[in-house]
């Protein structure tokens, strides 16, 4: 399936399953970084023709990838009319955090409190717009190293392209025009004071992991097991205790 025909039937689905909603008035609701996955998620929520909110939550956040969030919703707005965009700034909310939080100082773990404030964030503007959240998770990261931060940029209502592979994402996102500084970018979790990118956090290119994933005769597939398998738990479903029958 070429671009074209995957960004068609992405909006397709879209639609389709919000229509299926007992919503009045239902709208898209979706977090933008200024990475390639929220940008061509964002621009396929518009596509659908459905209200889209697409909101940029700033923490901390580098310049650059801050400027790209802001760069890509003035380009939604000048093509669509079904689309609102935001700025949330969420720093004073997240350094409150974490001084509340400062005996359980861990920077991983704060790191990803980020991403968790960011879901709440977009759970409020979605309730108060008969909303729902849109996940911006691409296959990679979803099933193939778990490359997201638990009930956080994975707590989201739908993943409209959570199967397609990295590779796939920027190609759609030129099929798009989405702005080239946008699909030129190292891609980042945007989750660090710093400019770390996915790689240098991974350790492998979303190339190489993509070949990993599909023959495990490859070079790389021993060092993809290795950050796979710590967060298998991300991807299966929540363990259940079930109790035994009288």
């Amino acid at each position: 399936m070429n671009s074209d025909k995957k960004i068609e039937h992405i909006s397709d689905w879209i639609k389709e399953y919000i229509s299926s909603l007992k919503f009045q008035s239902p709208s898209l609701i979706i977090g933008v970084s200024g990475g390639i996955d929220s940008a061509v998620t964002s621009t396929l929520c518009c596509k659908t023709g459905f209200k889209t909110i697409a909101v940029s939550m700033p923490i901390k956040q580098n310049a650059s990838q801050h400027d790209l969030s802001l760069k890509h919703l003035d380009w939604l707005k000048s093509k669509f009319n079904n689309v609102d965009t935001m700025i949330i700034e969420l720093d004073d909310v997240f350094r409150s955090f974490e001084n509340t939080m400062s005996d359980f100082d861990n920077k991983l773990a704060f790191a990803n409190s980020r991403s968790r404030l960011r879901m709440v964030t977009l759970y409020q503007i979605a309730q108060a717009n008969n909303g729902i959240v849109v996940g911006t998770g691409n296959k990679v990261e979803d099933f193939g190293v778990g490359f997201y931060t638990k009930y956080g940029d994975g707590g989201v209502d739908i993943s409209p392209i959570a199967d397609c592979n990295k590779t796939d994402v920027w190609n759609i996102g030129k099929s798009l025009g989405v702005i080239n500084e946008i699909i030129e970018a190292a891609p980042t979790d945007g989750l660090w004071d710093d400019s770390r990118n996915d790689e240098s956090q991974l350790g492998l290119s979303y190339e190489q992991i993509e070949e990993a994933m599909n023959n495990p005769n490859s070079s790389y597939f021993e060092k993809y097991m290795k950050i796979r398998e710590p967060n298998l738990h991300k991807m299966k479903p929540i363990p259940v205790c079930i109790l035994p029958k009288d």
